[in-house]
Protein backbone atom coordinates (compact mmCIF):
# COMPACT_ATOMS: atom_id res chain seq x y z
CA UNK A 1 0.00 0.00 0.00
CA UNK A 2 0.99 3.44 -0.58
CA UNK A 3 2.25 5.12 2.83
CA UNK A 4 -0.36 7.42 4.62
CA UNK A 5 0.12 10.49 6.51
CA UNK A 6 -1.38 10.46 10.81
CA UNK A 7 -1.88 14.35 10.21
CA UNK A 8 -3.08 14.03 13.44
CA UNK A 9 -3.65 11.70 16.55
CA UNK A 10 -5.04 12.07 20.33
CA UNK A 11 -5.60 9.16 22.89
CA UNK A 12 -7.56 8.85 26.59
CA UNK A 13 -7.66 6.39 28.57
CA UNK A 14 -7.24 5.19 32.31
CA UNK A 15 -3.45 6.81 32.05
CA UNK A 16 -5.16 10.18 31.43
CA UNK A 17 -6.38 12.53 29.11
CA UNK A 18 -4.04 13.34 25.98
CA UNK A 19 -0.97 12.47 24.37
CA UNK A 20 1.70 13.69 26.75
CA UNK A 21 -0.16 12.47 30.12
CA UNK A 22 -0.12 9.07 27.97
CA UNK A 23 3.39 8.80 27.27
CA UNK A 24 4.38 10.42 30.66
CA UNK A 25 2.88 7.52 32.14
CA UNK A 26 4.59 4.75 29.90
CA UNK A 27 7.81 6.18 30.07
CA UNK A 28 7.63 5.95 34.50
CA UNK A 29 5.81 3.17 33.68
CA UNK A 30 2.71 3.81 35.44
CA UNK A 31 -0.63 1.96 35.21
CA UNK A 32 -3.76 3.49 35.46
CA UNK A 33 -5.23 -0.02 36.19
CA UNK A 34 -7.73 0.25 40.21
CA UNK A 35 -10.09 -1.92 41.38
CA UNK A 36 -13.33 -2.41 40.41
CA UNK A 37 -16.00 -0.15 41.67
CA UNK A 38 -17.95 1.37 38.70
CA UNK A 39 -21.48 1.43 39.13
CA UNK A 40 -23.46 -1.05 40.26
CA UNK A 41 -20.91 -3.93 39.59
CA UNK A 42 -19.52 -6.66 42.28
CA UNK A 43 -16.65 -8.02 40.63
CA UNK A 44 -13.43 -8.89 42.33
CA UNK A 45 -11.27 -7.39 39.37
CA UNK A 46 -9.52 -4.96 38.00
CA UNK A 47 -10.41 -2.12 35.60
CA UNK A 48 -8.93 0.83 33.36
CA UNK A 49 -11.41 3.39 34.12
CA UNK A 50 -11.23 7.46 33.03
CA UNK A 51 -11.01 8.82 35.89
CA UNK A 52 -12.52 11.96 37.84
CA UNK A 53 -9.32 13.57 38.06
CA UNK A 54 -5.49 12.98 37.85
CA UNK A 55 -4.47 16.96 38.59
CA UNK A 56 -5.88 18.67 35.62
CA UNK A 57 -5.40 15.89 33.35
CA UNK A 58 -9.08 14.94 32.48
CA UNK A 59 -10.62 18.27 33.33
CA UNK A 60 -13.69 16.11 34.35
CA UNK A 61 -15.39 11.95 34.09
CA UNK A 62 -17.10 10.59 31.47
CA UNK A 63 -20.32 11.36 33.01
CA UNK A 64 -19.73 14.88 33.69
CA UNK A 65 -18.98 15.38 29.48
CA UNK A 66 -22.12 17.20 28.42
CA UNK A 67 -22.86 16.74 24.61
CA UNK A 68 -23.96 19.76 22.78
CA UNK A 69 -28.11 20.24 22.61
CA UNK A 70 -28.53 19.88 19.23
CA UNK A 71 -26.89 16.50 19.61
CA UNK A 72 -28.81 15.35 23.51
CA UNK A 73 -30.14 12.40 21.01
CA UNK A 74 -26.55 10.93 21.57
CA UNK A 75 -26.54 11.18 25.18
CA UNK A 76 -24.73 7.76 26.35
CA UNK A 77 -21.31 7.10 28.39
CA UNK A 78 -20.02 5.85 25.09
CA UNK A 79 -20.71 9.09 22.93
CA UNK A 80 -19.62 11.36 25.60
CA UNK A 81 -16.00 9.81 25.84
CA UNK A 82 -16.20 10.04 21.99
CA UNK A 83 -16.34 14.01 22.63
CA UNK A 84 -13.93 14.00 25.22
CA UNK A 85 -11.48 12.35 22.64
CA UNK A 86 -12.33 14.23 19.85
CA UNK A 87 -11.46 17.41 21.83
CA UNK A 88 -8.00 16.45 23.28
CA UNK A 89 -4.76 16.84 21.72
CA UNK A 90 -6.54 19.62 19.24
CA UNK A 91 -7.84 17.22 17.22
CA UNK A 92 -11.81 18.48 16.14
CA UNK A 93 -9.28 21.35 14.59
CA UNK A 94 -7.44 19.50 12.73
CA UNK A 95 -10.37 17.08 11.48
CA UNK A 96 -12.18 20.85 10.77
CA UNK A 97 -9.33 22.22 8.73
CA UNK A 98 -9.51 19.18 6.75
CA UNK A 99 -13.20 19.66 6.06
CA UNK A 100 -11.96 22.89 4.87
CA UNK A 101 -9.34 21.82 2.07
CA UNK A 102 -11.61 18.95 0.77
CA UNK A 103 -14.99 18.90 1.52
CA UNK A 104 -17.64 17.68 4.01
CA UNK A 105 -18.55 14.91 1.76
CA UNK A 106 -14.76 13.98 1.09
CA UNK A 107 -13.39 13.09 5.11
CA UNK A 108 -14.86 9.76 5.92
CA UNK A 109 -15.80 8.67 8.87
CA UNK A 110 -14.37 4.73 10.08
CA UNK A 111 -14.50 3.57 14.03
CA UNK A 112 -14.40 0.59 15.54
CA UNK A 113 -16.60 -0.26 18.89
CA UNK A 114 -17.16 -3.65 20.74
CA UNK A 115 -20.86 -2.81 22.57
CA UNK A 116 -20.73 0.92 22.29
CA UNK A 117 -23.47 2.63 24.34
CA UNK A 118 -24.76 -0.73 25.74
CA UNK A 119 -24.98 0.41 29.44
CA UNK A 120 -27.68 2.96 27.91
CA UNK A 121 -29.77 0.05 27.57
CA UNK A 122 -28.66 -1.56 30.79
CA UNK A 123 -29.99 1.62 32.71
CA UNK A 124 -32.91 1.92 30.56
CA UNK A 125 -34.07 -1.52 32.08
CA UNK A 126 -34.10 -0.41 35.38
CA UNK A 127 -36.69 1.58 34.66
CA UNK A 128 -38.66 -0.29 32.73
CA UNK A 129 -43.05 -0.04 32.81
CA UNK A 130 -43.57 -2.31 35.63
CA UNK A 131 -46.55 -3.16 34.56
CA UNK A 132 -45.95 -3.45 30.69
CA UNK A 133 -42.10 -3.87 30.46
CA UNK A 134 -41.89 -0.95 28.09
CA UNK A 135 -38.37 0.86 28.36
CA UNK A 136 -38.95 4.31 28.85
CA UNK A 137 -39.75 6.29 25.96
CA UNK A 138 -36.52 8.48 27.02
CA UNK A 139 -34.35 5.93 25.55
CA UNK A 140 -33.05 5.85 21.90
CA UNK A 141 -31.44 2.30 20.54
CA UNK A 142 -30.26 3.85 17.99
CA UNK A 143 -28.54 6.86 18.81
CA UNK A 144 -26.86 4.55 22.26
CA UNK A 145 -26.50 1.15 21.86
CA UNK A 146 -26.69 0.77 17.92
CA UNK A 147 -22.94 0.31 17.37
CA UNK A 148 -22.99 2.88 14.17
CA UNK A 149 -23.77 5.82 17.40
CA UNK A 150 -20.69 6.62 17.78
CA UNK A 151 -19.92 6.84 13.87
CA UNK A 152 -23.14 8.98 13.59
CA UNK A 153 -22.14 11.43 16.01
CA UNK A 154 -19.21 11.98 14.84
CA UNK A 155 -20.32 12.52 11.22
CA UNK A 156 -23.15 14.86 13.10
CA UNK A 157 -20.53 16.73 15.19
CA UNK A 158 -18.42 17.76 12.40
CA UNK A 159 -21.65 18.29 9.61
CA UNK A 160 -19.81 15.42 7.51
CA UNK A 161 -22.22 13.98 4.24
CA UNK A 162 -19.31 11.41 3.46
CA UNK A 163 -18.54 7.51 3.52
CA UNK A 164 -19.05 6.40 7.11
CA UNK A 165 -18.62 2.45 8.98
CA UNK A 166 -18.75 0.98 12.08
CA UNK A 167 -16.82 -2.13 12.86
CA UNK A 168 -17.07 -4.25 15.43
CA UNK A 169 -15.42 -7.21 15.32
CA UNK A 170 -14.33 -7.20 19.17
CA UNK A 171 -11.03 -6.61 19.71
CA UNK A 172 -9.94 -6.36 16.90
CA UNK A 173 -12.51 -3.61 15.87
CA UNK A 174 -10.77 0.06 15.74
CA UNK A 175 -7.69 -1.51 14.02
CA UNK A 176 -9.57 -3.01 10.82
CA UNK A 177 -11.21 0.48 10.50
CA UNK A 178 -7.18 1.88 9.65
CA UNK A 179 -7.59 -1.25 6.82
CA UNK A 180 -10.84 0.24 5.73
CA UNK A 181 -10.31 3.50 5.49
CA UNK A 182 -6.85 2.57 3.84
CA UNK A 183 -8.46 1.00 1.09
CA UNK A 184 -11.27 3.68 0.27
CA UNK A 185 -8.03 6.64 0.22
CA UNK A 186 -6.33 4.06 -2.18
CA UNK A 187 -9.61 4.03 -4.07
CA UNK A 188 -10.22 7.78 -4.03
CA UNK A 189 -13.53 7.45 -3.47
CA UNK A 190 -12.37 10.14 -0.09
CA UNK A 191 -9.45 12.61 0.70
CA UNK A 192 -9.06 12.11 4.10
CA UNK A 193 -10.95 9.80 6.96
CA UNK A 194 -11.44 9.89 11.09
CA UNK A 195 -10.17 6.66 12.32
CA UNK A 196 -10.69 4.96 15.69
CA UNK A 197 -12.47 3.87 18.21
CA UNK A 198 -14.37 4.11 21.40
CA UNK A 199 -15.80 1.62 24.06
CA UNK A 200 -16.65 2.50 27.55
CA UNK A 201 -17.32 0.33 30.85
CA UNK A 202 -20.66 -1.31 31.26
CA UNK A 203 -22.21 -4.23 33.15
CA UNK A 204 -22.59 -6.55 30.19
CA UNK A 205 -18.82 -6.29 29.30
CA UNK A 206 -17.56 -6.94 33.02
CA UNK A 207 -20.11 -9.71 33.99
CA UNK A 208 -19.67 -11.12 30.36
CA UNK A 209 -15.87 -11.63 30.99
CA UNK A 210 -16.17 -12.60 33.86
CA UNK A 211 -18.80 -15.80 33.42
CA UNK A 212 -16.05 -16.62 30.98
CA UNK A 213 -14.21 -17.01 34.08
CA UNK A 214 -11.31 -14.67 31.69
CA UNK A 215 -11.11 -11.91 34.32
CA UNK A 216 -8.25 -11.75 36.76
CA UNK A 217 -8.92 -10.66 40.62
CA UNK A 218 -5.21 -8.70 40.39
CA UNK A 219 -3.78 -5.87 37.95
CA UNK A 220 -3.59 -8.17 34.63
CA UNK A 221 0.18 -9.22 33.89
CA UNK A 222 0.58 -9.86 30.05
CA UNK A 223 2.86 -12.74 28.92
CA UNK A 224 3.86 -13.16 32.83
CA UNK A 225 3.91 -17.09 33.36
CA UNK A 226 1.39 -16.58 36.16
CA UNK A 227 -0.87 -14.80 34.56
CA UNK A 228 -4.25 -15.89 34.59
CA UNK A 229 -7.19 -12.86 33.22
CA UNK A 230 -7.71 -9.43 31.77
CA UNK A 231 -8.36 -6.11 33.19
CA UNK A 232 -11.16 -4.31 31.42
CA UNK A 233 -10.49 -0.96 30.55
CA UNK A 234 -12.15 1.80 28.45
CA UNK A 235 -10.53 4.57 25.94
CA UNK A 236 -11.36 6.34 23.09
CA UNK A 237 -8.37 7.08 19.97
CA UNK A 238 -8.73 8.62 16.93
CA UNK A 239 -6.32 9.74 13.90
CA UNK A 240 -6.49 11.68 11.02
CA UNK A 241 -5.20 9.30 7.74
CA UNK A 242 -5.05 11.67 4.47
CA UNK A 243 -2.08 10.49 1.22
CA UNK A 244 1.05 12.56 1.32
CA UNK A 245 3.68 12.67 -1.02
CA UNK A 246 6.45 14.43 0.68
CA UNK A 247 5.66 13.68 4.82
CA UNK A 248 7.76 16.19 6.63
CA UNK A 249 10.51 14.52 8.47
CA UNK A 250 9.49 12.90 12.11
CA UNK A 251 5.77 13.03 10.81
CA UNK A 252 3.96 9.67 11.43
CA UNK A 253 2.90 7.40 8.69
CA UNK A 254 0.60 4.33 8.35
CA UNK A 255 2.79 1.39 5.98
CA UNK A 256 0.90 -1.57 6.06
CA UNK A 257 -2.08 -3.43 7.32
CA UNK A 258 -2.88 -7.38 7.57
CA UNK A 259 -5.93 -9.09 8.42
CA UNK A 260 -7.25 -12.58 8.49
CA UNK A 261 -10.06 -14.17 9.99
CA UNK A 262 -9.38 -18.11 10.75
CA UNK A 263 -12.57 -19.10 13.01
CA UNK A 264 -10.57 -21.41 14.92
CA UNK A 265 -13.05 -21.09 17.71
CA UNK A 266 -15.64 -18.58 19.30
CA UNK A 267 -13.13 -17.18 21.84
CA UNK A 268 -10.12 -18.91 22.21
CA UNK A 269 -7.16 -18.55 19.56
CA UNK A 270 -5.34 -21.38 17.62
CA UNK A 271 -3.13 -22.62 19.51
CA UNK A 272 -0.70 -22.23 17.53
CA UNK A 273 -1.43 -18.67 16.41
CA UNK A 274 -2.21 -19.42 12.59
CA UNK A 275 -4.55 -16.74 12.08
CA UNK A 276 -2.02 -14.18 14.45
CA UNK A 277 0.93 -15.33 11.97
CA UNK A 278 -1.31 -14.54 8.85
CA UNK A 279 -2.24 -11.06 9.85
CA UNK A 280 1.43 -10.00 10.84
CA UNK A 281 2.66 -11.93 7.93
CA UNK A 282 0.05 -9.98 5.35
CA UNK A 283 1.10 -6.69 6.89
CA UNK A 284 4.46 -6.77 6.17
CA UNK A 285 3.67 -7.68 2.90
CA UNK A 286 1.68 -4.93 2.41
CA UNK A 287 3.99 -2.57 3.67
CA UNK A 288 6.87 -4.31 1.42
CA UNK A 289 9.12 -5.05 4.65
CA UNK A 290 10.60 -7.98 5.63
CA UNK A 291 10.25 -9.06 10.04
CA UNK A 292 14.08 -7.32 10.24
CA UNK A 293 12.95 -3.92 9.47
CA UNK A 294 10.41 -4.19 12.17
CA UNK A 295 12.27 -2.40 15.45
CA UNK A 296 8.91 -3.13 18.25
CA UNK A 297 5.85 -4.99 18.38
CA UNK A 298 3.07 -3.76 20.39
CA UNK A 299 1.03 -7.18 21.39
CA UNK A 300 -2.29 -7.96 22.11
CA UNK A 301 -1.54 -9.59 24.86
CA UNK A 302 -4.79 -9.92 27.02
CA UNK A 303 -2.78 -11.34 29.71
CA UNK A 304 -5.04 -14.62 29.34
CA UNK A 305 -2.94 -18.02 29.34
CA UNK A 306 -4.03 -18.55 25.69
CA UNK A 307 -4.05 -15.37 23.93
CA UNK A 308 -0.58 -14.86 24.96
CA UNK A 309 0.94 -18.61 24.40
CA UNK A 310 -0.53 -18.60 21.11
CA UNK A 311 0.28 -15.15 20.06
CA UNK A 312 3.89 -15.80 20.76
CA UNK A 313 4.29 -18.39 19.12
CA UNK A 314 3.37 -16.13 15.98
CA UNK A 315 5.47 -13.49 16.59
CA UNK A 316 8.25 -16.07 17.48
CA UNK A 317 8.00 -18.00 14.25
CA UNK A 318 7.69 -14.95 12.20
CA UNK A 319 10.62 -12.38 14.29
CA UNK A 320 12.54 -15.44 16.52
CA UNK A 321 13.69 -13.31 19.74
CA UNK A 322 14.82 -10.08 17.43
CA UNK A 323 12.28 -7.47 17.58
CA UNK A 324 11.55 -5.93 21.37
CA UNK A 325 7.72 -6.71 22.37
CA UNK A 326 5.74 -5.48 25.01
CA UNK A 327 1.73 -5.72 26.01
CA UNK A 328 0.60 -2.18 27.14
CA UNK A 329 -2.55 -3.64 28.50
CA UNK A 330 -0.95 -3.37 32.33
CA UNK A 331 -1.12 -0.10 31.46
CA UNK A 332 -4.44 0.53 30.20
CA UNK A 333 -6.44 -2.26 30.31
CA UNK A 334 -8.00 -4.05 27.52
CA UNK A 335 -9.82 -1.40 26.20
CA UNK A 336 -11.92 -4.14 23.77
CA UNK A 337 -12.99 -2.17 20.30
CA UNK A 338 -10.75 0.82 20.95
CA UNK A 339 -7.64 -1.39 21.97
CA UNK A 340 -6.25 -1.36 17.79
CA UNK A 341 -6.50 2.66 17.48
CA UNK A 342 -5.13 2.95 21.22
CA UNK A 343 -2.38 1.07 21.15
CA UNK A 344 -1.86 2.07 17.26
CA UNK A 345 -1.45 5.58 18.93
CA UNK A 346 0.65 4.02 21.59
CA UNK A 347 2.94 3.10 18.67
CA UNK A 348 3.26 6.28 17.26
CA UNK A 349 4.39 7.85 20.39
CA UNK A 350 6.79 5.28 20.50
CA UNK A 351 8.00 6.09 17.08
CA UNK A 352 7.84 10.01 17.31
CA UNK A 353 9.80 10.22 20.94
CA UNK A 354 12.01 7.69 20.79
CA UNK A 355 11.16 4.77 23.32
CA UNK A 356 10.26 0.92 23.85
CA UNK A 357 7.07 1.14 26.34
CA UNK A 358 7.66 -1.77 28.89
CA UNK A 359 4.24 -3.66 30.39
CA UNK A 360 3.39 -2.36 34.03
CA UNK A 361 2.54 -5.32 36.05
CA UNK A 362 4.50 -8.21 34.17
CA UNK A 363 7.13 -9.62 36.73
CA UNK A 364 8.80 -13.31 35.19
CA UNK A 365 8.20 -13.73 31.67
CA UNK A 366 6.61 -16.83 30.91
CA UNK A 367 10.02 -18.96 29.55
CA UNK A 368 7.55 -21.29 27.42
CA UNK A 369 7.19 -18.20 25.04
CA UNK A 370 10.19 -17.42 23.36
CA UNK A 371 10.11 -13.94 22.54
CA UNK A 372 12.01 -10.32 23.63
CA UNK A 373 9.93 -9.20 26.17
CA UNK A 374 10.06 -5.82 27.82
CA UNK A 375 9.61 -5.04 31.21
CA UNK A 376 10.41 -1.95 31.67
CA UNK A 377 10.29 1.13 29.14
CA UNK A 378 13.45 2.20 28.05
CA UNK A 379 14.69 4.85 25.61
CA UNK A 380 15.46 3.74 22.06
CA UNK A 381 14.98 4.60 18.23
CA UNK A 382 12.11 2.74 16.73
CA UNK A 383 11.75 3.86 12.99
CA UNK A 384 8.20 0.93 12.11
CA UNK A 385 6.67 -0.50 14.83
CA UNK A 386 3.83 -3.28 14.03
CA UNK A 387 0.87 -3.68 16.54
CA UNK A 388 -1.48 -6.63 16.69
CA UNK A 389 -5.37 -6.99 17.58
CA UNK A 390 -6.95 -10.01 17.83
CA UNK A 391 -10.86 -10.35 18.29
CA UNK A 392 -13.29 -13.18 19.14
CA UNK A 393 -14.25 -15.59 16.41
CA UNK A 394 -10.79 -15.00 15.09
CA UNK A 395 -10.89 -11.81 13.30
CA UNK A 396 -6.98 -10.18 13.23
CA UNK A 397 -5.18 -7.22 12.51
CA UNK A 398 -2.23 -6.42 12.22
CA UNK A 399 -0.81 -2.75 11.89
CA UNK A 400 2.70 -1.24 10.83
CA UNK A 401 3.07 2.40 11.23
CA UNK A 402 6.65 4.03 10.64
CA UNK A 403 8.11 7.43 10.82
CA UNK A 404 8.92 9.51 8.23
CA UNK A 405 13.23 10.02 7.91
Amino acid sequence: MNPLLLSAYTVTTCLGRGLDATREALRSGRSGLAPCAFESVQLDTWIGEVAASQGDVLRGAVDAEKLPESLAKYDCRNNRLTQMGLETDGFADRVREAIARYGKTRVGVFLGTSTAGILQTELAYRRRDPETGALPEDFHYRTSHNSFSLVEFTRDYFGLEGMAMAISTACSSSAKVFAAAARQLELGTIDAAIVGGVDTLCLTTLYGFASLQLTSAKPCRPYDAARNGISVGEGAAFALLERCDQPAPGSVLLLGTGESSDAYHMSSPHPEGLGAKMAMAAALRSAGLTAGDIDYINLHGTSTPANDAAEGKAVAALFDKRVPCSSTKGATGHTLGAAGAVEAVICALALRHGFLPGSPGTENVDPAIPVDYLLKSRDGKVSRALTNSFGFGGSNCSLILGVAP
